[in-house]
C-alpha cells in the first residue's frame, strides 16, 4: 500500500516518443525496486502550463504507465479528432491530436489535446443506450460526464464500493451520436468537384484576337484557393478521371492576405472533361449531395461563432445548397447579406447549434480543417442524451483506453473520462493493487528542451514547480541526473523553482539550490505523513523513513535553502491523533522547516478500491469508520476543519512564523483545497 499526497496535481502533458527499448535499471544507494523498467523517451515540450493551481508552470522529469487501467471502451468507439473528423479508438496512436475539454469559468469547453498512451485489455463490459440511439460499450469503471458531474457506468449506493453511477434519470453531456463519414466513391468525388468548381473555379471557353493572327478559341479551367487541402483533394479527384492539372502560385502572400495557390488545365479535351464532370445531374444520388455540400462549403462556406453559412449570388447554386441540406435532413434558413447590392448575396445558414455543426462535418467531410475548428465551444446538454438502459454483456470483451492531456475525450458524441491517475501518480511509489510504479519513463532530453523553452523571448521568469505529477528524485535520477540538469537550466535562466519530493537525493543538488535561493528563489518541500517509523513503512514502503527525510531537510536549511513540510495526507484512525500530528509539527520545526501545511485524506475515484484493499489487508477494523466518513471523495468538512485547527494551534505553539504578505513563503503557506490532496 502506498499513499500519494498530491499537493498540486499538475498535468504531465509532454508530447513524447520512445527512443530506446525498455531496460532494467537498479538504483544504487537507494532501496532497490524489483522488476522496474526505466524507459528512455524523447519529449517535444517539458514546461507545462497549469490551470486552476496557485502556480502557472510545472516540470516533471519522469512519468510512467503500466497498462492496467479500469477505464476502457469498445475498440470501434469513434473518437473526435482534432481536425473535426472521427476515428475508432482502436486506431488512435500516441501523439494523435483529438478533442478533450477543460473548465473555463462556468462552462467546460472543447479544446484540442494529445493522446499520450493507448492500450488494449480484456474486461467485463456494459452496453449503454442513449435517447438519440447512441450505443456505447464500456467497462463498469468507465466514467462519463453527466448533467450532475462525472459518473461511473456502475456502482452502489452503500458500502465500500459506493460511488456516483449512471441511472436512467441521468443525461450525458456532449453533441450526440456521431454520423458515419461518407464513402469517397465516384458520386461523392463528382459532387465535391461540382461544389468546389461552381463555387470558386473558372471554367470558360472564349475567343481571343492576337495581332497578325486569326481569332483563337481559348479553353481554360482554373481553380485558385488559399487553402491547399481543398486544392490537393480536387487535384487528386481530377486525376482519378484522367484529368491532369498543373499547379502554380496564383498570388503571393501580403501583409493582409495569405498566398493563393492554383491548378489549371488549358486544352479543349481537358476543359470539356471538367465541364462534363461538374454539370448538374438530373437526379443526384445521396453521395453526390454529400460531396457537393463539402465542395461548396470549402469554396464559399464559413464557420464563425459556431454558425455554418454558405454564401453565393447564383440562385442555381443556392438552390442546390438548399436541396442538398434538405435531402440530408438539415434544417436551414436563407438570409440576405446586410451589405449586398440589390440583395444578390445570400447566405444559407444551418440551424441546430453544435450538434448539427458536428453532424454536418461528419456527414459531408469537407477538406479544409480550419473551417472545422470547434475549440472554445461550450459543452452543453442540448442533444437527446438521456440514458435509456445499461445492459451487461455476457462475456469479457477486448476494450481500449487512452491517456490524454486533458484527462478526457469525446467518445461517440459524449464526454468520456480517461486514465487521469496514470498521469498524476508519483511513480516512485508502489501501488498495492495495480503496480503502477513498475515502469518509469525517463525524459532524457528534458534539460535540452527546457533550455530552449526558457530562452524564448516570451518567457517572463515565473515560478516553476518541479515534481507536481511524479517525484523528481526517484531512483533513476541517481544515474540520469535529469532533475539536476533541469535545476541548472532554471538557474541559468534566472527562474525561481519549488520542489516537492519524498526523497533524500535532493541533498545532492544543494550547491545549485543554494545559488537559486540566493538568486531567483527556491524552496524544497518534503512530504511527511507521520513520524511513526512502523506506520511509515506500512503506508510508504519504498520511501526513505521520516527521520532521513528530516535530516535531508535540515541539511538544506543549514545551507540556506528554504524548506517546508507537507503534513499530508492525514489518515483517519491511523495518523490523525493530536500526539501524532504534534510529532510531525515539532520535528518539522526542530529540523528547520520554515513553513508547514496540511490536509486530510482525499479518496479519488480511481483509488478508492486500492485504499479499501489496503484496509482489508492491514486494518480491517477501520473499514466501517471509512465507509461512514467517505461516502464521497472527501472526509466530512467538520473532520477536515478539526484537523486544520489542531495543526494551526500546533504551529502557533512551535512558533512557525506567519510569512509576510506577498512573500514566496506566504504564497506557499496557503492551504490548498481538499481536491488537491489525492491518494493514489
Amino acid at each position: 500500500m502506498t499513499l500519494h499526497s498530491e499537493l498540486f496535481p499538475a498535468p504531465d502533458t509532454d508530447l513524447v516518443s520512445i527512443t530506446s527499448q525498455p531496460r532494467l535499471f537498479k538504483a544504487t544507494g537507494a532501496r532497490v525496486l524489483p522488476n522496474v523498467e526505466w524507459v528512455e523517451i524523447q519529449v517535444k515540450s517539458v514546461l507545462n502550463r497549469v490551470q486552476g493551481m496557485p502556480f502557472k508552470w510545472s516540470i516533471n522529469p519522469y512519468r510512467g504507465c503500466q497498462h492496467q487501467c479500469t477505464f476502457c471502451m469498445w475498440p470501434e468507439t469513434p473518437v473526435l479528432m482534432g481536425d473535426g473528423t472521427h476515428k475508432p479508438i482502436a486506431e488512435l496512436r500516441a501523439g494523435d491530436t483529438i478533442y478533450g475539454t477543460m473548465r473555463d469559468g462556468f462552462y467546460r469547453r472543447y479544446v484540442r489535446t494529445t493522446v499520450m498512451a493507448h492500450w488494449f485489455t480484456q474486461k467485463p463490459a456494459f452496453r449503454i443506450f442513449l435517447e438519440d440511439g447512441t450505443s456505447i460499450v464500456a467497462s463498469g469503471d468507465h466514467r462519463f460526464l453527466s448533467e450532475r458531474g462525472w459518473k461511473y457506468v456502475t456502482g452502489t449506493e452503500y458500502g465500500r464500493e459506493r460511488r456516483p453511477f449512471l441511472t436512467l434519470n441521468n443525461k450525458l453531456m456532449g453533441v450526440g451520436r456521431f454520423t458515419p463519414q461518407p464513402q469517397k466513391n465516384s458520386d461523392y468525388m463528382r459532387g465535391y468537384l461540382a461544389g468546389l468548381i461552381h463555387g470558386d473555379g473558372c471554367l470558360t471557353t472564349y475567343s481571343q484576337a492576337r495581332p497578325g493572327h486569326r481569332h483563337s478559341i481559348m479553353h481554360q479551367f482554373r481553380l485558385a484557393l488559399t487553402d491547399t487541402e481543398a486544392l490537393r483533394r480536387a487535384e487528386s479527384y481530377l486525376r482519378e478521371y484522367d484529368i491532369p492539372t498543373r499547379a502554380f502560385l496564383f498570388s503571393g502572400p501580403t501583409a493582409q492576405h495569405r498566398a493563393v495557390h492554383a491548378i489549371r488545365a488549358q486544352t479543349r479535351s481537358l476543359v470539356e472533361a471538367v465541364r462534363f464532370l461538374v454539370d448538374w445531374p438530373g437526379v443526384p444520388p445521396e453521395d453526390w449531395w454529400k460531396g457537393f455540400l463539402a465542395g461548396i462549403f470549402d469554396a464559399e462556406g464559413g464557420h464563425e461563432h459556431g454558425v455554418i453559412r454558405i454564401a453565393n449570388t447564383d440562385e442555381v447554386i443556392l438552390d442546390h445548397v438548399r436541396r442538398g441540406l434538405t435531402r440530408l435532413g438539415f434544417h436551414h434558413v436563407t438570409e440576405v447579406h446586410a451589405r449586398s447590392c440589390e440583395g444578390r448575396l445570400k447566405y444559407v445558414r444551418v440551424r441546430g447549434g453544435l450538434p448539427e455543426t458536428i453532424r454536418f462535418f461528419h456527414t459531408v467531410a469537407p477538406a479544409i480543417s480550419r473551417k472545422r475548428d470547434i475549440e472554445g465551444r461550450a459543452v452543453k446538454s442540448g442533444a437527446a442524451l438521456r440514458v435509456v438502459s445499461i445492459e451487461p454483456l455476457s462475456r469479457e470483451v477486448e476494450l481500449v483506453d487512452i491517456t490524454t492531456g486533458t484527462g478526457d475525450f469525446v467518445a461517440n458524441g459524449v464526454i468520456s473520462h480517461n486514465c487521469y491517475a496514470r498521469r498524476t501518480h508519483w511513480f516512485l511509489d508502489q501501488d498495492g493493487v495495480n503496480g503502477w510504479g513498475s515502469r518509469i519513463f525517463v525524459k532524457i532530453n528534458a534539460p535540452e528542451v527546457l533550455r530552449r523553452e526558457l530562452a524564448q523571448p516570451s518567457w517572463t521568469h515565473e515560478e516553476v514547480h518541479l515534481g507536481t505529477a511524479t517525484d523528481p528524485y526517484q531512483p533513476a535520477e541517481g544515474a540520469y541526473k535529469i532533475s539536476r540538469q533541469i535545476l541548472e537550466a532554471l538557474l541559468a535562466a534566472r527562474t525561481p523553482v519549488d520542489i516537492v519530493t519524498r526523497s533524500t537525493m535532493v541533498v545532492r543538488d544543494v550547491d545549485i539550490l543554494r545559488q537559486l535561493a540566493d538568486g531567483p528563489g527556491a524552496m524544497v518541500c518534503f512530504s511527511i505523513a507521520t513520524m511513526d517509523a512502523a506506520v511509515a513503512r506500512e503506508i510508504e514502503p519504498d520511501v526513505p523513513p521520516p527521520l532521513r527525510r528530516l535530516e535531508a531537510l535540515r541539511s538544506l536549511a543549514q545551507a540556506g535553502v528554504p524548506v517546508a513540510v507537507l503534513l499530508a495526507p492525514v489518515l483517519p484512525g491511523i495518523t490523525d491523533q493530536p500526539k501524532q500530528l504534534a510529532a510531525v509539527v515539532e520535528a518539522a520545526k526542530e529540523y528547520g522547516a520554515s513553513s508547514l501545511w496540511t490536509n486530510a485524506l482525499h479518496l479519488g475515484d480511481v483509488t478508492r478500491q486500492a485504499f479499501f484493499h489496503y484496509l482489508e489487508q492491514r486494518r480491517p477494523e477501520l473499514i466501517p469508520q471509512y465507509e461512514r466518513m467517505y461516502r464521497g471523495k472527501y472526509a466530512p468538512s467538520s473532520y477536515r476543519r478539526h484537523v486544520q485547527e489542531i495543526v494551526a494551534a500546533l504551529k502557533v505553539r512551535h512558533r512557525f512564523q506567519e510569512p509576510r504578505a506577498g512573500s514566496r513563503a506566504n504564497q506557499k503557506d496557503v492551504l490548498p483545497p481538499p481536491q488537491q490532496l489525492t491518494l493514489l
